[in-house]
């Protein structure tokens, strides 16, 4: 079987397992990254770029190095070649759980029960709850579930569409790095340095695919395409910006302005300035337009993957 062949039915039996089964509670892989990559950590911490990168390069080569080893393995056998490539894409993606935490947040607001609400909210980002009404706690939701559907899911398909499964499990391994030692705290700031500009990179293509998809799959088109042109570049991350910016004119609201992370609050630019403040029913809207995405973006880079393997022929 042709590889493209194999990408294409993996990817889409590893969406149809994610959806029917989500995240296992125990026991998964993307944990297990992290649990090696916190040991790596331990031996090489610097407070240093170059240690970092090498943190960087040991955990992230390491996992690519790997699943090019198993697809090596498989690669007699369209069977579990394909079986493979299914295995990897349910093990690297999380729509079903972002789904799934975004409508237990957005259920306890809409009966009102924001405490239970502000309870949940880590299980998702890294706001500061108590500092955010039911109103600030529907956008942090909105704000999540826009990102991750790049950083969880696109992202993921479209190094898969690129590098079979040892593109899936670089890209995962990145995405976690950059969660674990990526951020700006005066522990990281160094250390992390390489992790965060790598996830970057990686994650650039798939921002720019989930903001052209969101703005084609929403209510308003017209309104994610100038969300995103006129307010992504303010956004201090380079990949956020347009898939926040896109999702929040395709839903008509309003996202960004102050937030609050660890005590730190930062004042980012608000996108999409002519729509309205995000209430509680937006959540539910924006997990419907995350999951239009991911279907979009499976055929997107199946076809992709099969056309291009038709014009070499």
């Amino acid at each position: 079987m042709r590889a493209d062949r194999v990408f294409a039915y993996g990817a889409a039996a590893g969406l149809l397992g994610d959806l029917l089964l989500g995240d296992p509670r125990r026991g998964h892989p993307v944990a297990a990254f992290g649990r090696v990559a916190a040991a790596v950590e331990g031996v090489l911490w610097r407070d240093h770029r170059a240690w970092g990168a090498l943190h960087t390069a040991v955990c992230a080569g390491g996992a690519v190095a790997l699943g090019a080893v198993a697809s090596r393995v498989v690669r007699p056998s369209p069977v579990a070649s394909v079986a493979l490539t299914g295995a990897a894409t349910w093990a690297v993606v999380g729509g079903t759980s972002l789904a799934r935490e975004a409508r237990i947040i957005g259920r306890a607001l809409e009966a009102g029960d924001v405490e239970a609400a502000r309870a949940r909210l880590p299980h998702l980002c890294g706001r500061d709850p108590q500092a955010l009404d039911a109103d600030g706690i529907a956008r942090a939701v909105v704000e999540s579930v826009a990102e991750n559907t790049s950083d969880a899911v696109v992202g993921a398909l479209v190094w898969g569409a690129l590098g079979g499964v040892p593109g899936l499990v670089g890209f995962r391994a990145v995405n976690t790095l950059d969660a674990m030692v990526g951020h700006k705290s005066p522990k990281y700031r160094r250390y992390g340095w390489a992790s965060a500009r790598l996830d970057d990179v990686a994650g650039w293509p798939g921002a720019r695919l989930t903001a052209v998809l969101a703005a084609l799959a929403g209510p308003d088109p017209r309104g994610a395409v100038r969300a995103w042109r006129a307010d992504a570049a303010q956004h201090p991350s380079p990949n956020a910006g347009p898939v926040e910016a896109s999702f929040a004119g395709a839903l008509g609201v309003r996202l960004g302005g102050t937030l609050s992370y660890g005590g730190r609050v930062e004042h980012r630019p608000v996108l999409n300035t002519r729509g309205r403040a995000v209430v509680t029913p937006d959540v539910e809207r924006a997990v419907r337009l995350s999951r239009r995405v991911t279907w979009l973006a499976l055929g997107v880079c199946a076809g992709a993957r099969l056309l291009k393997r038709g014009h070499r022929a």
